[in-house]
């Protein structure tokens, strides 16, 4: 049977050749032949709050595994979250430049990103300072599409990911790696773990990186802060697990990430060489206990830091600093009832802002929450529900659900289908940042709504969504504030358009010997409904197209992705043009432990913009070797 897709978006008259070649991939074995029982499948927790495996997760997702990533070459988390299925990225520049990332054409500041179970991300600008982020660090991702407010709070209105460090299992192990490429870009990186026996068992894991490029720059011509200098950075991390077993069932820990970027930007013609300090610091206390046979608690007590500088030096205020604490008390108590689990959770979470240059951002806010969960499984069944309040200081309190069902035809197709509600909060810049903040501003709320269809039979696997997820009270800037602009010279965020995420997110992956195809394709409409344009920087078409290889010791692939046409702005005015990027990659291991890796990106040196006369890398090469303790 295949996938067959018309929508809206796209063009009329027109058929993509792109749609024609990825729609071949959705060619799946007839529901009625026999099919093998499940093999080991991929375990997912954030869709849930627990492990579950693959196969029984009704949310829409998408697991980057290490493997993925130490095959990939790939230097930067933004870079390898762009080959994904629903996701858009936008960059100010090179690597270590600001970066957004759109899950299903929704904003950066209208998804969660967790590290570890730990939130992270700025209070005063929205979402996660993703160029902070050290992909070194990484174990893998995992990436859940849809609101999840009911089961996370605020801001889970596109989707959330989630990040794991590295975590210590069996012997130790060491692992390094040096690399060398284009744009005199170099990194380093080397780990230990694993874990102690006995009863008494302690896991350890400690990860240290560098990074660091020469750059280009940031800006073109037409930007009004050209400068033709080149702009690199420097990042240096840290990352632990350590968890200690006091008996069976019975686990104390503590996780840290630590990661400084020290990155140059473009501030016009100043002599002057300005600079974006970014700090990310994130620390976890956690107990995870089984009281019963069947409760298991976790209880959690985390503090994450977002510190944002910048200084251009050009005059004597060119200096600013915005941090972000968030401490979050969690309390989760999973209760398995026969085939069923029953959740039930209680947060707090506070928020301060501190500011060395904007005092009128100095503050904080503290929001507390409960919530209810709860997954069936009868037979061919499956189904979820969740319940959640969050009960802000500062905007007041807000109740989000969900629901879900899905229904097995065999071991290897299901169909889902789920509702529910999320909503944003506000930022303290859009409530308080001196002549632009609205301190009336309300939360954004969302109600979405899918359905899809999914096949995985361990050889193939292929899916197709459905979205529809309306944003009322949607927070917009205007360069001049409606209300009053006298007391807004810098304009205004304020509520008033309604938004519409509509679209088809298809993919789709086979084994073929030694040769895996896989592809994607997102379909979507992410439209303003109050001006009826599209959103700022998303397109109607993107997709991704792979063809690996893999043959015991080598590992090698081509990658394509691909993009339509998208505005810079919010009246449509300024075009950014679709682009198509090649890029190739191998990996060779050339004796036991030690690998062979590199990656050319870009291959025809297409020249794109991500944003409005902003750079984007030209053909990039990157080499470099690994080491892995067996």
């Amino acid at each position: 049977m295949f996938f067959y897709v018309s929508h809206p978006a796209i063009v009329a008259g027109k058929r993509s050749a792109l749609v024609i070649f990825l729609s071949s991939l959705f060619a799946v074995p007839a529901i009625g032949q026999s099919l093998p029982e499940k093999s080991l499948m991929p375990v997912v927790v954030t869709a849930t709050r627990t492990p579950q495996s693959a196969f029984n997760v009704l949310s829409d997702n998408t697991v980057i595994t290490a493997e993925d990533i130490a095959h990939s070459g790939q230097t930067s988390l933004v870079g390898l979250l762009q080959q994904q299925r629903g996701i858009e990225i936008t960059m100010a520049g090179g690597p270590g430049t600001s970066s957004s990332v759109f899950l299903r054409g929704a904003d950066n500041k209208q998804s969660i990103v967790l590290i570890d179970g730990v939130r992270i991300g700025s209070s005063t600008l929205g979402g996660a300072t993703w160029s902070s982020i050290p992909l070194p660090q990484i174990d893998h991702i995992e990436v859940v599409y849809g609101p999840l407010s009911s089961l996370y709070g605020a801001d889970a209105i596109g989707g959330v990911v989630q990040i794991f460090t590295k975590k210590g299992d069996g012997p130790p192990r060491l692992t390094a790696s040096a690399g060398y490429g284009s744009y005199a870009t170099r990194s380093l990186d080397a780990s230990l773990s694993g874990a102690t026996g006995g009863d008494h068992s302690l896991r350890y894991a400690i990860s240290a990186a560098h990074e660091a490029s020469d750059g280009f720059s940031a800006t073109k011509p037409g930007n009004f802060s050209y400068n033709p200098d080149k702009d690199g950075y420097k990042r240096d991390s840290a990352s632990g697990q350590f968890g200690y077993a006091l008996a069976t069932d019975q686990e104390v820990g503590f996780n840290f990430l630590h990661s400084r970027l020290n990155a140059q930007f473009d501030s016009g013609t100043s002599p002057y060489d300005a600079r974006s300090i970014q700090q990310l610091e994130n620390y976890a206390l956690y107990s995870k206990n089984r009281l019963t046979s069947n409760w298991t608690s976790s209880l959690q007590l985390s503090r994450t830091a977002d510190k944002s500088g910048t200084d251009t030096r050009a005059v004597a205020t060119g200096k600013s600093q915005i941090d972000t604490t968030q401490t979050d008390l969690s309390w989760q108590n999973d209760i398995v009832l026969g085939t069923d689990v029953l959740q039930l959770l209680a947060e707090r979470r506070k928020e301060q802002v501190d500011s060395t240059s904007t005092p009128a951002l100095i503050g904080e806010r503290v929001t507390n929450s409960i919530a209810a969960s709860y997954q069936l499984k009868r037979g061919p069944h499956l189904a979820t529900a969740s319940l959640r309040n969050d009960n802000s200081s500062q905007y007041g309190s807000h109740t989000t659900g969900a629901i879900g069902y899905g229904y097995r035809f065999t071991n290897a197709l299901r169909a889902n289908a789920s509702a529910g509600t999320s909503f944003r909060a506000p930022t303290f810049n859009e409530l308080y940042f001196p002549g632009f903040g609205v301190a009336t501003n309300k939360p954004e709320k969302g109600r979405n709504a899918e359905a899809g269809l999914y096949y995985d039979d361990g050889q193939t696997q292929a899916n197709a969504v459905y979205y529809h997820n309306r944003v009322r009270d949607l927070l917009v800037t205007a360069a001049v504030c409606p209300a009053d602009p006298a007391a807004h010279p810098f304009g205004c965020a304020y509520n008033v358009d309604h938004a519409l995420l509509t679209g088809i997110t298809l993919g789709a992956g086979t084994k073929l010997g030694n040769f895996t195809l896989r592809g994607s394709l997102d379909l979507q409409d992410p439209r303003d409904e109050t001006t009826d344009k599209l959103l700022v920087r998303r397109a109607r078409q993107h997709g991704t197209a792979a063809l690996t290889y893999n043959a015991g010791a080598v590992q090698s692939g081509v990658e394509l992705v691909l993009s339509g046409k998208r505005y810079d702005d919010s009246v449509n005015k300024n075009v950014l043009g679709g682009y198509s990027l090649l890029n190739l990659y191998a990996n060779y291991d050339f004796a036991p432990g030690w690998s062979l890796f590199g990656r050319w990106n870009n291959v025809t040196n297409k020249n794109y913009e991500l944003a409005k006369n902003y750079a984007t890398a030209g053909s990039s090469v990157f080499v470099g070797i690994r080491y892995a303790m067996k």
